[in-house]
């Protein structure tokens, strides 16, 4: 009897011990962001939202109800280096750097060129990926380069560099006339009926709108050369730090480019 006596209470001593260490608080590891901070970078206590428009495969674009894509798995991991949960703003296009501006969307994440005229509204992060315009055509169209361009009828998607670029006078390119889009599959379709004689788009977009779009091929050609980076509001110099420090931590150990990899170099 004595024997199981001290055997109970050698057990609730130990217990005590356990409970004791499991209420102390974890000590935080420099891993570990800090909450407080990351409350204060957005306009939504807990969350990162951001702005994109999801028909820009493979950047983001819906599978089911779900968002998905490089910029999608981009935002989810600042937001998990800044202590904060994502959150995805679905929109067009043209409605993302004013909806960064007015607080609407902490952030625009949508594949998106660096140019002077965003950055008269909104600052932009470091470059996280480079790219360029293509042009899309039917099979056996008698556009073989940008410089057959001239007098066609082009569509782009509203609001995008492709839709600048050819729009502007000083680029040489001198449409006929430019069909401005909501997305860029429907720019595809329009081509595929006869409606436009190119599409002009981001490359990888425009990768994946002729791998689904029968009838269509890609010039080798790109019109451009330029840079996506993540747009914030210019109010919010603390967020844009944020996220240029989550940015090159990526860079460094190698995440961003697994990323990449996965959407654009997949076999």
């Amino acid at each position: 009897m004595k024997k199981l006596l001290s055997i109970a209470l050698a057990g609730i001593m130990m217990l005590g011990i356990v409970g004791c260490g499991g209420s102390a608080a974890p000590e935080e590891s420099a891993e570990t962001p800090d909450t407080e901070a990351a409350a204060a970078l957005t306009g939504t206590e807990g969350k990162l939202i951001w702005g994109t428009n999801a028909a820009f495969e493979p950047y983001e674009y819906m599978e089911g109800d779900e968002v998905i894509g490089i910029d999608a798995e981009i935002a989810d991991a600042i937001a998990a280096k800044l202590g904060l949960e994502a959150q995805v703003e679905n929109m067009d296009f043209d409605a993302i750097i004013p909806s960064v501006q007015t607080g609407k969307v902490d952030i625009g994440l949508a594949g998106m060129t660096v140019s002077e005229e965003r950055l008269n509204n909104v600052n932009f992060s470091d470059t996280y990926v480079e790219a360029g315009q293509a042009i899309i055509v039917k099979e056996g169209s008698d556009i073989k380069s940008a410089a057959d361009l001239k007098d066609k009828v082009i569509g782009v998607q509203r609001g995008t560099t492709g839709d600048e670029y050819v729009s502007d006078e000083a680029n040489g390119v001198a449409p006929a006339s430019v069909e401005r889009f909501a997305n860029g599959p429907d720019a595809a379709q329009s081509l595929l009926t006869d409606k436009i004689d190119a599409v002009v788009i981001d490359n990888e977009p425009a990768k994946k709108l002729v791998e689904n779009s029968e009838g269509l091929v890609k010039l080798d050609e790109n019109l451009t050369s330029e840079q996506y980076a993540i747009a914030v509001s210019k109010d919010n110099e603390a967020l844009l730090e944020a996220i240029n420090g989550a940015l090159k931590e990526m860079k460094d150990n190698g995440e961003l480019q697994a990323i990449l990899d996965k959407y654009l170099n997949a076999e």
